[in-house]
């Protein structure tokens, strides 16, 4: 077997210098497409009717074309009709990019998560006289939350793995790194294999973070550790009470 241990060891020490790039772009683009995701379903869910078309319009454009075309739009196209943003840096507009795309995949999750809370919920709230505003922060937003974050956090995964086509704008980040490394020394398999090796502990980091947050926010919804507590409550009370009836 023709594989070089000790090059494929020292990768490790030199691609990582390329993770905050690619954290920066991945959060960023998250960022930006956790925002106008939140806008358009408000839009999908108005009964206001343009604002609903443009959500449908917007979600089905940027899903059904290619991520790397959008980027190349918005790199090399924009520049031509508006000359302001000639010389936007590549980090930007793979920001821009990828945040614009996934925008489009979560609005559809958010609008399905704040559809699934349960009606009657928001109906006893009205019927209290509770405004609207406290309902969606105070009811709809926590559960909506909830229902979200695993297909989220699937969204951030795509988008962290698609970080890689920033390459493609002259930007060097991890993939990028690797692949003018594997083309300085003809050792493709061992560097390839360390850049997949290095998503993967990102993505493996990321997934137990989101375990942990998950867990974390649906504690409060937990019937079975209400009913413990509740018990536990209640057992404690009647030994009380025991105890005072034996003295």
């Amino acid at each position: 077997m023709n594989f070089d241990w000790s090059y494929f060891f020292t990768l490790f020490g030199h691609l990582s210098g390329y993770i905050p790039i690619t954290l920066a772009m991945a959060v960023g683009a998250m960022a930006l497409a956790i925002v106008l995701g939140g806008i358009l379903t408000s839009f999908q869910l108005s009964n206001f009717k343009p604002l609903k078309y443009f959500a449908n319009v917007y979600i089905s454009l940027f899903r059904g074309m290619p991520t790397l075309v959008q980027l190349f739009l918005i790199f090399y196209g924009l520049p031509q009709l508006f000359p302001s943003l000639r010389g936007m840096p590549a980090v930007g507009a793979a920001i821009f990019g990828l945040g614009f795309k996934e925008a489009s995949y979560l609005a559809e999750i958010f609008r399905a998560a704040a559809t699934s809370v349960d009606h009657g919920q928001i109906e006893a709230g009205q019927a209290l006289n509770i405004s609207r505003p406290k309902l969606f922060f105070h009811v709809v937003l926590p559960q909506a939350t909830i229902n979200a974050l695993p297909a989220t956090g699937n969204t951030f995964v795509s988008l962290l793995k698609e970080t890689s086509l920033a390459f493609t704008l002259g930007l060097t980040e991890l993939f990028g790194d690797g692949k003018m490394l594997a083309g300085e020394s003809f050792k493709y398999f061992e560097t390839y294999l360390a850049v997949g090796l290095m998503y993967w502990a990102l993505i493996v980091i990321y997934t137990w973070i989101q375990n942990r947050v998950e867990v974390s926010l649906s504690r409060p919804y937990r019937r079975d550790l209400n009913v413990i507590h509740r018990s536990k409550r209640f057992i404690s009370n009647d030994f009380k009470e025991t105890s005072l009836e034996t003295h």
